[in-house]
């Protein structure tokens, strides 16, 4: 019976996994082989599936995450990419904050045992977020240390932000965590495909469990906005916002009338063209969000008139 591969794409948030997703789906069309895509986002609105070319098979977990509480869900996904379609390999793009091993136990269904092959864990990590990981919580530092220490292979990422000297220290501490997996140095998710498709699982060390809702208190505020908004308000808003927020995702439409696809992560707001049919819609994650003072601060943008 053919087995289907199944690679994990794990990393905190903002690391740019589905950038790296989308290289990874190109390469594989490429090669012919035939891939599914399982995505899981903590919000209850999917933003990152856009990304995913409409030929490509593709199950979304919303509202939650994957190693923790959606884990029983997982099972149905993939065993529903299984059944409906003949596969070479499943990517399951993870949310910033899951545990790559967990996501590999949800996986290993008895139901689907000789189907699938755990073929391997990538993480992806943002360097300039590593080097700062110190003005995180404890459990997010002991995530992300946990990201690094599970994976097959990980892709140090935004390399060109940091320093010769700072890169070396940053691999050093890579190579304590984890002396067993390769590590990649790279900028924009680039990197050569084949160093990917050929990183094989090594033995699963213990790990500690930390999960999205109660050792991380991990929140998620989704809102989406009536009419477009004014752009300089818009950047004054990110200026000013708690430190709580560690993610913004989805499509923005400003008065000047641009829509764009809005991504924030660690004081970095990023701005890509998009087409107008997307729903203005933005996904915040954070650690104790407050919710009611997001919905008024998104409420005053919107009632906010061009200068």
């Amino acid at each position: 019976m053919k087995q289907v591969e199944i690679i994990v794409l794990s990393g905190f948030l903002g690391a740019g996994k589905t950038t790296l997703l989308q290289r990874l789906l190109e390469h594989e069309k490429e090669q012919g082989r035939k891939i599914g895509v399982v995505m899981n986002e903590m919000g209850n609105v999917s933003i990152d599936s856009d990304a995913v070319p409409n030929d490509t098979p593709l199950q979304e977990l919303l509202n939650g995450c994957v190693c923790c509480t959606l884990s029983d869900k997982l099972e149905i996904k993939l065993a529903g990419l299984v059944q409906d379609h003949d596969l070479d390999a499943i990517y399951i793009e993870t949310t910033g904050i899951a545990h790559p091993v967990d996501v590999l136990h949800a996986s290993l269904s008895p139901m689907l045992a000789n189907r699938l092959n755990i073929k391997s864990v990538i993480t992806l990590l943002d360097s300039v977020t590593w080097q700062k990981r110190d003005t995180l919580n404890v459990q997010m530092r002991q995530l992300i240390s946990e990201q690094v220490k599970h994976a097959d292979l990980v892709l140090l990422n935004k390399i060109d932000s940091v320093s010769a000297d700072d890169k070396q220290a940053i691999e050093a501490e890579i190579r304590a965590l984890n002396p067993d997996g390769n590590i990649v140095p790279t900028t924009f998710a680039r990197v050569d495909p084949t160093e990917l498709t050929a990183a094989r699982k090594k033995v699963t060390r213990d790990h500690i469990k930390l999960h999205a809702a109660d050792q991380l208190h991990i929140k998620t505020f989704v809102y989406t906005f009536s009419k477009p908004i004014d752009e300089e308000q818009f950047e004054s808003f990110l200026r000013d916002m708690p430190d709580s927020i560690y993610r913004i995702k989805g499509y923005l439409r400003f008065q000047e009338g641009k829509t764009l696809l809005f991504q924030y992560s660690y004081g970095m707001p990023v701005y890509q063209p998009a087409d107008l049919k997307y729903t203005n819609t933005l996904v915040f994650i954070g650690d104790q969000l407050d919710h009611d003072a997001l919905h008024h601060a998104m409420r005053e943008l919107e009632q906010q008139k061009q200068a």
